[in-house]
């Protein structure tokens, strides 16, 4: 199926969550829950004060999870408190999460869903 119309949404957000390596899947579990229904798990390494803390002020490096959530941004305030109790996020050293608006999503939607939010008229 190749249509001319790019189908874009426009009430989304991304929620972006740094934890302690292993901690990514309580975050994806809590989003899921809620009926996040995606996301994007990233290992990384990051350098903080408390990594510096090594022999003589080298650097440790500390592995990361990365989880990178797209949810509806009606929904944004709950899966964000959901992930930050999730990953203990309270606690010195745990992490951080942040939202960040998104502008414009596109990406394929099927004839159906479309049908289904804005009735049969506005379907391409």
């Amino acid at each position: 199926m190749n249509d001319d119309k790019i189908i874009d949404l426009t009430d989304v957000a991304l929620i972006t969550c740094i934890v302690e390596a292993g901690r990514g899947d309580a975050v994806i579990q809590a989003a899921q829950a809620l009926g996040t229904v995606g996301a994007l798990v990233y290992h990384a390494r990051g350098i903080g004060p408390r990594e510096r803390l090594g022999l003589l002020g080298i650097a440790i490096e500390a592995e990361k999870d990365v989880v990178s959530l797209l949810v509806a941004s009606d929904y944004q305030d709950v899966v964000f408190e959901a992930v930050y109790r999730a990953a203990d996020l309270g606690r010195p050293g745990a992490g951080l999460a942040y939202i960040t608006p998104i502008e414009r999503l596109a990406t394929y939607i099927p004839r159906e869903v479309l049908e289904r939010v804005s009735g049969p008229e506005s379907a391409p």
